[in-house]
């Protein structure tokens, strides 16, 4: 099968590999569609330390059942199927309460590290164990279902934030999973949703998919309009999908007395903290981390057209145009959000 691997940092290969045997437990997927997840980037240069290579990176997949191992029964050859990034034992304290992505023994599709090396979705073939693995409607596109990895993200963000419908939120951070979580916390059925970012472009994104308000500030300045939008009060959420020193920050100083901060972006390794506000105020900070369960939830959303994923995907591409597309992502292009890969797309050749 043909497969892009991450051969060097910064260096991708397209070459022949076996296609994968499915074990006893396991699901062989055809791919038919592959999003470049902001972590594949990081890891692209040896940022994250995850990618290490060679690597075949990829989890934001869907496709179609080529095969099924002996112990299989939940789906079938034929069958269109998406399935979960994490891979988790089932048997430590954190899976048997459902806490899933905070598995003892996790591991992520497309990952290598100094624990575990699993091969990704960027290749024509993948095989994952049968529990991961959703079935999808006829309704819903591969490349919609491409992105049900980061809309499951979202939703979890909010349901750790409990939300009960009605709360002010402030959403920091217009990138695609800021959209994705304004969204959701629309479908949770917040009252007031606001959006900042200092892109115009993607704010103007933010507005055609329900913001009430987007906010082209930030700091200092974004609290004062937050301040004056709430009567001094501030919001009850903020959830805060950038990662930095500065937006955290900032995310504290926009709630209000006794509100949550949700910390969902982590670009930053460490960031410092107003001690003093938190605590004075008593404000929650509650960091989310992947997603436990949300993908049914995920797929309903995205099909009765709550959650819009299409205004998000940049480009629908080759596989074998892997190699551009992750330079162009990683110089930051702007207004460039998704590019879902798809193996079964021929090259163009001039």
């Amino acid at each position: 099968m043909n497969a892009l691997v991450l051969s060097e940092y910064r260096q991708f290969a397209f070459v022949d590999l076996p296609v994968p045997v499915c074990g006893p437990a396991e699901v062989l997927i055809q791919v038919a569609a592959c999003g470049i997840c902001g972590s594949d980037v990081h890891g692209y240069d040896g940022a994250s330390g995850r990618r290490i290579p060679p690597i075949v990176m990829g989890h934001e997949a869907a496709g179609i059942v080529a095969a099924v191992g002996s112990d299989v029964g939940s789906v079938s050859p034929g069958d269109r199927v998406t399935f979960d990034s994490t891979v988790y034992c089932a048997k430590c304290e954190y899976c048997l309460c459902g806490a899933v992505n905070l598995c003892e023994n996790r591991q992520v599709v497309g990952v290598s590290c100094g624990e575990y090396r699993r091969a990704g979705a960027f290749a024509e073939y993948i095989a994952v164990p049968e529990y991961i693995v959703y079935r999808l409607p006829e309704s819903l596109s591969f490349a919609d279902a491409a992105m049900l990895e980061a809309v499951a993200v979202a939703l979890h963000a909010v349901k750790i934030s409990e939300l009960q419908g009605g709360e002010t939120v402030l959403v920091i951070g217009a990138g695609m999973i800021g959209l994705l979580v304004l969204q959701a916390a629309r479908a949770a059925g917040c009252s007031r949703v606001f959006i900042a970012d200092v892109d115009a472009t993607r704010l103007r994104m933010a507005a055609s998919l329900g913001a009430d308000e987007t906010l082209h500030d930030s700091g200092a300045d974004l609290a004062r309009e937050i301040l004056r939008h709430t009567g001094g009060r501030g919001v009850d959420v903020v959830l805060e999908a950038v990662g930095r020193d500065e937006t955290v920050v900032t995310a504290i100083d926009c709630v209000r007395k006794g509100g949550t901060v949700t910390l969902i972006g982590n670009i930053a390794a460490q960031v410092s903290i107003p001690l003093q506000r938190v605590v004075t105020r008593q404000i929650r900070l509650q960091g989310s981390c992947a997603s436990a369960g949300e993908y049914p939830e995920a797929i309903e959303l995205i099909s009765s057209g709550s959650i819009k994923v299409a205004p998000l995907i940049s480009a629908v591409a080759p596989l074998e145009d892997g190699p551009r597309w992750f330079e162009r992502l990683y110089a930051h292009e702007p207004n460039l959000m998704k590019v879902i890969l798809d193996p079964r797309i021929p090259v163009q050749r001039a």
